[in-house]
């Protein structure tokens, strides 16, 4: 009976051993067929990854982004800190001027400079007949040619579209124009340049 048992057992492992290591064999082939796809597909999504958001290009001003493609009035009028600035134009109908080939280098006052001048001041020149005054201040604010930040030298003198000087002071890298600190320098639009201040410029003869 042992030694039927015996016999019994021996074949049972003959047949077993084979089946057990052709599982195993099965299970490592799986293993290796599971890491090879998952290192594919990491490898094929990085350069999708690196590629899928390009750095975007342009400036910051009054919570949105000036960008080259775009002219020096349709990147105003998406900044909420020259509203009063863009208001002046239209009135003084110098849109089209400053969406023209240019180019053109501005300096930008913002609402907060507006609203430093004396009351009644901006409501003033913003009237149908106060318009050839709006127009003289506005021009004085335009400068012919593209001039960035380093372009601007300390003592220079520009000549503005209006007909008057501005003179330029530079210090400790710090620009500034007839009086009025640049806070944002070099933003650049297809058709110029323009420099945002902190100060509205008036010319002497208006």
């Amino acid at each position: 009976m042992k030694k039927t048992l015996t016999t019994a057992a021996l074949a049972l492992l003959t047949v077993a051993a084979p089946l057990a290591l052709s599982s195993c064999g099965d299970n490592k082939t799986a293993e290796t067929t599971d890491t090879t796809t998952t290192q594919t597909t990491t490898e094929t999504a990085a350069p999708m990854d690196s590629a899928a958001a390009p750095a975007a290009t342009g400036v910051m001003v009054g919570g949105a982004m000036m960008t080259p493609d775009k002219d020096i009035v349709d990147n105003a009028v998406n900044s909420k800190d020259h509203t009063t600035l863009v208001a002046a134009v239209k009135a003084a109908g110098l849109v089209e001027t400053l969406k023209g080939a240019g180019p053109f280098t501005v300096f930008a006052p913002t609402n907060a400079a507006f609203e430093a001048l004396p009351a009644g001041t901006v409501e003033g020149l913003l009237k149908p007949e106060s318009k050839a005054k709006l127009t003289k201040v506005l021009t004085y604010h335009v400068v012919p040619g593209a001039l960035k930040a380093a372009d601007l030298q300390d003592g220079q003198e520009l000549t503005t579209v209006e007909g008057e000087k501005l003179k330029v002071s530079v210090k400790d890298g710090n620009v500034m124009v007839g009086g009025a600190a640049v806070t944002i320098p070099d933003v650049v639009s297809s058709n110029g340049v323009t420099h945002v201040i902190d100060k509205v410029l008036l010319p002497a003869k208006l």
